[in-house]
């Protein structure tokens, strides 16, 4: 989820442009992943299955070829990798824990319980290694960290650990056992002192570091995004039987409603910032990989705000998260064209030695 490095195009065919594009591959490359699984989860209802099942599709493919280059670049790239996990963009690595979280939380609609199961331990297993590591790596280090580099992808940290969380609750039903509601309450509960952390920390960096317009935006949409999808884990455990779950249903109940109301007031001030970054500051608007750190929290916001609103039987709420859906989709529509757009001119370039 942050910005790749600045991309430069070798000579001699597209094999070297994608070789290129490997080594310079985000750490947060998996939130392309995370954006179409939620939508899809988003229309996963009777009228829209389809659209929901062609998303799902999109978002499998695009895992397992993440995952290969993931470890094309470990391979032939250790210390370029090594050294994005060790830095301030160590964090982003985090949206391989929620991407396979949340397609484990997708399939589970679609009853494929069993590859839901793997899909969950291996994000258990990330989150083992990438949660203690990546915070290991930046407190062991012999450098003092900037304050400004503290940014919007550090909420990946909470994503990550709230995501097991809707995947455990989500599959706890069909599982026959209580560990994995207990699993879910103690992830949702580790979110939430995790999302105060980082929002304390990403507050100081913006108040009282300059930050530059391009690094600006999309990635702090994760801030809003953290909270919709430790609202989605709240409505998830409240879902679950009284005896699976390990927090009072009022408590989980009134703390979802609270991080609901504040993700809400927080999108007029990320669209302002919005404005004020490519209209004001004129940074042009234009694809970049970023641009999935956007996506996830906008259809994040909807599927949140839907199921709260049946939890708690507020029926307004469940009607915005509904509408909301649709923002969801178009937006994750125009930057999907984007990509494609992208790539097509990168490869049209690279057959062209001539052009600029």
């Amino acid at each position: 989820m942050t910005r790749a490095a600045p991309f430069t195009r070798p000579s001699g065919g597209w094999r070297p442009a994608v070789a290129s594009a490997v080594e310079n591959l985000s750490p947060g490359a998996f939130a392309f992943v995370m954006a179409t699984g939620i939508v899809s989860t988003a229309f996963a209802r009777p009228g829209m299955r389809t659209a929901s099942v062609v998303l799902a599709l999109i978002a499998v493919v695009g895992y397992v070829v993440l995952w290969a280059l993931y470890l094309w670049r470990l391979v032939r790239w250790r210390q370029r990798f090594l050294a994005d996990l060790a830095g301030s963009r160590g964090f982003a690595f985090l949206t391989f824990v929620a991407a396979s979280d949340v397609l484990a939380t997708r399939l589970t609609l679609g009853r494929r319980y069993g590859a839901a199961e793997v899909l969950l331990a291996l994000g258990v297993a990330g989150w083992l290694v990438l949660g203690y590591g990546v915070p290991l790596l930046l407190i062991c280090a012999r450098r003092a960290l900037p304050l400004r580099q503290v940014n919007g992808t550090w909420f990946l940290w909470v994503v990550g650990t709230e995501s097991i969380a809707v995947a455990a609750a989500s599959l706890a039903p069909h599982t026959g056992g209580r560990m994995l509601g207990a699993l879910a309450s103690v992830c949702w509960a580790i979110g939430l002192v995790q999302y105060l952390l980082t929002a304390v920390l990403a507050l100081a960096g913006l108040l009282l570091e300059p930050v530059a317009p391009a690094e600006l935006v999309p990635p702090y949409w994760v801030f809003m995004g953290a909270a919709a999808i430790t609202v989605l884990a709240g409505a998830r455990l409240l879902q679950l039987p009284t005896d699976d779950a390990l927090l009072p249903r009022t408590f989980v109940l009134g703390v979802s409603a609270v991080q609901w109301s504040f993700c809400t007031w927080l999108i007029p001030l990320l669209l302002a910032l919005g404005v004020w970054r490519h209209v004001l500051r004129g940074v042009p608007l234009r694809y970049d990989a970023s641009l999935w750190s956007l996506v996830f929290p906008v259809g994040m916001y909807g599927v949140a705000t839907m199921e709260l609103g049946h939890v708690g039987r507020w029926g307004w709420m469940a009607g915005i998260g509904s509408a909301e859906a649709w923002a969801a989709l178009a937006v994750w529509a125009a930057t999907f064209i984007g990509m494609l757009a992208a790539a097509a001119t990168a490869l049209r370039r690279t057959g062209d030695p001539g052009s600029p």
